[in-house]
């Protein structure tokens, strides 16, 4: 049988893995390997992909990926009960409990004043940004769905200003098959840090000590933080850390993270090996007794021939020698060997392969699975179901269940919105309005009262005042629309849309992991685009950036709002949700067009895990929202103030520098008057309205600043816009250019061809589109 003929319910044991590449690494490194025992739990609503339990956690599959692994309906495989040799070495206590470091003899510590980094490395969803926010008390945003970290971010740890820790991005295994993958394992090893603190999810240990093995096969000094204990303390499981420690030859630190337990101890033990390089005292994982010891015979010949070639390209010689079994071309590529060097390797590998009955890539899989399921039968005691598996379980029942899991997507975003336009958002706006009125008075009062220059007077009220106090009423929105995101973000549901939308998205040429960052193209561009990184596929990601700008980002908000209020104000709500179904469904239909000419071929595949459902950290909800309401705020008297500034100034005066009482003598009525004339047949051909879009190009917000500057009021506008030039200028303002930050994102992802293609294409969609709705309501009225 293959793996898609499983039914709900029914265990398997693997038997092989077909496929071929980095793909079928990555099903071996996330422990699909022969003699896996796989039970499936659950199709996705629209019947693919597949759910499956493995090593204790949850992964996502593919119908037609499932299909390439063998199985076999027989679960109850041969235990191997021989121990994990003892280490090698003499040892002595160090610092801690129960701590085994190398001699002081061979120790060779940091000189004084070195500045101690670390790589702060672990799966995704293991709590490492948290704990990262914990070392240095930086305010990092930490979500609960694979690959929210997509930068490196760097930070001291409190109280130590010696030290810096990055903080890598989350993965499963240094053999590259994203681009996380990648930057990770080149950071540790072209930048070298001092130290490795591995933070392992103590609740999923066995999946995650599979990185822990691949770390310290790098021969840097490295710590261990188990983390969220607590779970597994309250769900009744225990690890004896003295025999864990003494096994693997490295610190081992009990931590909860989110509660802030155990991090001063975790802080202590990772200086301490740092400063004093003391590298993990176990790097061989073989069992010279496994199958006659294939692998071991395999690896330590090769170490022995490739030795003097890792010390050239400063690479560690075991690291060096398993990247080779596992066909790594890119250490391949570094150690320079030379023909019968590799002819030489090549025979080893393939007597190994032999002996062993397994393809190199899955003998090296099963050596560390092997080691780590031995590990964990002497030094774990399993914990009983968790309360946080079972309560996941009931709930997805509903959220991810065959006919709930669509309806429920609808009306949790529904609610979202609904929450966020209609009455948080809403009430908090009005509220910022007065507020923002009730300034504007005092201040024009105020300076009237002083006798202030009349062109200095013009510019604080009409320049500052109409452009940026228009903008800042728009603040509560925004941050009630990110509160939202980042709750189904930090719960872990967003992973779960992904999963409930694979099929759909795969029909438009994309997978379901592309979800999550255009659902944060809703909330900003600028992290949608970052998050697109997270894709394994280069198509997928160019295509996903490409779509992005059809998803109505917050900026946009104020011009929706600022047009349906003045002119369909009784349907108001009705032409908020139409502009953003319709750039959805124009997004599907460039997709789809895309799909057929620009980027042919088919979708990455669908290999994610499922993490349990978590309650969000308020700490971190609130911290989220400060820097989303202070990146607003920055650029509300940023870029949006400048501009403000800049179009007062072009419209009040001429080239000859004379103060001008009528707006269309001003510099700016000459240089938007160019390109009015491209704008006259979409309906609103008007020298200001063309003013306004070069000024959104800036920021979306400053169309309505803008226009709020030259038009002083909604009246004004209203004698030279009809309804229905209104309506293809809010079509025209969905789907045109993004803003400079987010063309800039773009351009640092794709590179600067990529971004200027990008900035021409919308404006040509959203020439076409105002166009045809212009065009068909002339035919009406």
């Amino acid at each position: 049988m293959t793996l898609d003929e499983l039914k709900i319910g029914e265990s398997a044991t693997v038997t092989y893995v077909g496929g071929s590449g980095s793909l079928r690494q990555h099903f071996l490194d996330m422990g699909l390997i022969p003699g896996s025992v796989v039970t499936l739990e659950k199709f996705a609503p629209m019947g693919d992909p597949m759910e499956l339990r493995i090593h204790g956690y949850e992964l996502t599959l593919r119908l037609d990926d499932a299909k390439k692994i063998g199985i076999d309906m027989t679960t109850k495989g041969v235990e191997d009960h021989t121990p994990i040799p003892p280490i090698k070495h003499h040892i002595h206590p160090g610092l801690g409990e129960g701590g085994k470091y190398h001699d002081k003899e061979t120790e060779n510590p940091l000189s004084e004043g070195t500045q101690i980094t670390f790589a702060l490395a672990g799966n995704q969803n293991c709590g490492k940004t948290t704990l990262f926010n914990q070392l240095t008390g930086s305010n990092q945003h930490v979500g609960n769905f694979p690959g929210v970290t997509v930068d490196r971010k760097s930070g001291s740890i409190k109280g130590h200003p010696e030290t810096l820790v990055t903080d890598l991005p989350g993965i499963y295994s240094l053999s590259p098959y994203t681009s996380e993958e990648l930057v990770s394992r080149q950071y540790i090893l072209d930048e070298k840090p001092k130290g490795i603190i591995n933070i392992v999810d103590a609740t999923n240990i066995e999946r995650n000590l599979y990185l822990t093995m691949q770390l310290m096969e790098l021969d840097v000094p490295m710590v261990l933080a188990l983390n969220m204990m607590d779970e597994v303390r309250g769900n009744g499981g225990y690890v004896h850390l003295n025999k864990m420690e003494e096994l693997l030859g490295i610190p081992v630190v009990p931590i909860s993270a989110a509660k802030n337990e155990g991090i001063d101890e975790l802080v202590n033990h990772a200086i301490h090996v740092a400063k004093y390089q003391e590298a993990p005292l176990r790097q061989d994982f073989c069992d010279e007794n496994d199958e006659g010891g294939a692998v071991h015979r395999c690896l330590h010949a090769i170490m022995h021939l490739i030795e003097d070639h890792a010390q050239r390209a400063g690479i560690p010689l075991r690291f060096a020698a398993n990247k080779l079994v596992e066909g790594d071309a890119r250490v391949e590529a570094a150690l320079d060997l030379d023909t019968n060097e590799k002819e030489m390797i090549e025979h080893i590998i393939s007597q190994m392969e032999e002996e062993r009955g397994l393809d190199r890539t899955a003998a090296i899989a099963d050596m560390r699975f092997t080691f780590i399921n031995k590990l964990v039968k002497e030094t774990v005691v399993k914990p009983h179901e968790s309360k946080e598996r079972e309560r996941s379980r009931k709930i997805d029942e509903i959220l991810t269940g065959k006919y709930t899991g669509f309806p429920a997507f609808i009306v949790i975003m529904g609610l979202v919105f609904f929450l966020t336009f209609n009455v948080f958002g809403a009430w908090g706006q009005s509220l910022m309005e007065i507020g923002v009125d009730a300034l504007t008075q005092v201040v024009d009062k105020g300076l009237t009262a002083w006798n202030i220059n009349p062109v200095l007077h013009s510019l604080v009220i009409d320049g500052v005042f109409q452009g940026v106090g228009s903008i800042i009423s728009f603040l509560p929105i925004i941050v009630i629309l990110f509160f939202f995101l980042s709750l189904l973000e930090d719960t872990g549901y967003m992973a779960r849309v992904a999963f409930v939308s694979d099929k759909l998205l795969r029909k438009i040429g994309l997978s379901g992991r592309s979800i999550v960052p255009m659902l944060i193209g809703f909330g900003c561009s600028v992290p949608s685009v970052m998050a697109s990184r997270t894709l394994p596929s280069e198509r997928d990601r160019k295509m996903t950036i490409m779509l992005t700008p059809f998803m109505s980002c917050t900026a946009k908000l104020p011009i929706y709002a600022f047009f349906a209020a003045a002119f369909f104000p009784k349907q108001a709500g009705l032409v908020m949700v139409g502009l953003y179904i319709f750039g959805i469904v124009m997004g599907i239909i460039t997709a789809l067009i895309s799909k057929r000419f620009l980027f042919k071929g088919e979708a990455v595949p669908f290999v994610m895990e499922l993490p349990n459902y978590r309650m969000p950290s308020a700490k971190t909800t609130f911290q989220l929202l400060w820097e989303k309401a202070k990146d607003f705020l920055q650029r509300a008297f940023g870029i949006i103030f400048i501009a403000s500034i800049v179009i007062w100034f072009l419209q009040s005066f001429n080239l000859r520098l004379d103060l001008v009482s009528n707006s269309q003598d001003s510099i700016l009525a000459m240089v938007a008057g160019f390109i009015a004339p491209i704008f006259k047949p979409l309906g609103f051909g008007d020298w200001r309205i063309s003013t306004s879009l070069i000024a959104g190009f800036m920021a979306k917000e400053s169309v309505v600043s803008t226009l709020s500057v030259l038009f002083k009021g909604t009246e004004s506008l209203m004698t030279i816009l009809t309804p229905l030039g209104a309506l293809s200028l809010l079509i025209f303002c969905l789907l045109y250019t993004p803003c400079v930050a987010a063309i800039a994102s773009i351009r640092r992802e794709l590179g600067g061809p990529w971004a200027v293609k990008i900035v021409i294409f919308q404006c040509v969609i959203a020439w076409i589109c105002a166009f045809i709705v212009h065009t068909i309501g002339l035919l009406f009225i």
